[in-house]
């Protein structure tokens, strides 16, 4: 099985890796012998990620992304093949959210959202197809949530598009696994980054998650590593369309005390 875990020499691109989950990921494959693109909208987070992915004596690229721009991602693409060779695994993990009682959000705050957590997915998924499919052993990672399964107090717009994030991926894996894509999601239970921070710690809503997780904490970025690893290796051969939470056993629990 040690064989069948190896990505060393894998090239991975990650949409949003420049920051929170995102940007561990990209550390973590890169950990893991990868060569890794992380991929964002800001010059700087994009080149103080790479400087380190290039420490750990993998190749990189430093080439901007946006998940709302078909033609940079296009772009990125082309970049990729053209300098790495290929690309074998996508992690889409941009994203963003907002807490503000449904009944208040516009059309405007509503579609920005869904525009970069749900379509910006289809949209990369679409871009790097061809190169996935010519690797021979293509792998699409997609960041769910807990968000995709439960309600969420006054984040409507995120547990929507996280939701349909999940149903987008069964249905890739369905239609691209006879051109030797899978295509799987990793639902992460709550790690506080910069994104959420704010909304979880020293609050009365992380205090309440913290007591429906039955490990009593919050999650750390490097615990969604070796989830990744697996997802895009060869031991995940024969598993697709399926969605893998790492939640310190949220979505498990019924009463904790």
């Amino acid at each position: 099985m040690s064989d069948s875990l190896c990505i060393r020499d894998r090239v991975a691109v990650v949409i949003g890796g420049t920051t929170g989950l995102g940007r561990a990921l990209a550390l973590g494959l890169a950990g893991h012998g990868a060569h890794v693109v992380p991929s964002g909208r800001r010059i700087a987070e994009l080149s103080e990620t790479a400087a380190e992915i290039e420490a750990a004596g993998r190749r990189t690229l430093r080439k901007t992304s946006d998940a709302r721009d078909r033609k940079s991602l296009d772009e990125l693409c082309s970049a990729v093949v053209a300098g790495l060779g290929g690309v074998d695994i996508l992690i889409n993990a941009a994203g963003y959210t907002f807490k503000e009682p449904t009944l208040n959000v516009t059309d405007e705050k509503w579609s920005g959202l869904l525009d970069t957590n749900l379509t910006g997915v289809l949209r990369a998924c679409q871009a790097f197809h061809d190169a996935l499919a010519a690797s021979g052993h293509g792998r699409i990672i997609n960041i769910a949530s807990l968000g995709s399964f439960l309600s969420f107090h006054q984040v409507a717009a995120y547990c929507a598009a996280k939701t349909a994030t999940l149903s987008l991926t069964r249905s890739l894996a369905c239609e691209w696994a006879e051109e030797g894509i899978s295509v799987n999601a990793i639902a992460p239970g709550v790690f506080p980054t910069e994104l959420n921070g704010h909304l979880v710690m020293n609050t009365a809503r992380g205090q309440e998650i913290l007591m429906r997780t039955p490990m009593r904490r919050f999650g750390r970025p490097e615990e969604l590593v070796g989830i990744a690893v697996m997802l895009a290796s060869d031991a995940a051969s024969f598993l697709t369309g399926q969605c893998i939470a790492v939640d310190g056993g949220y979505l498990a629990s019924g009463v904790n005390s």
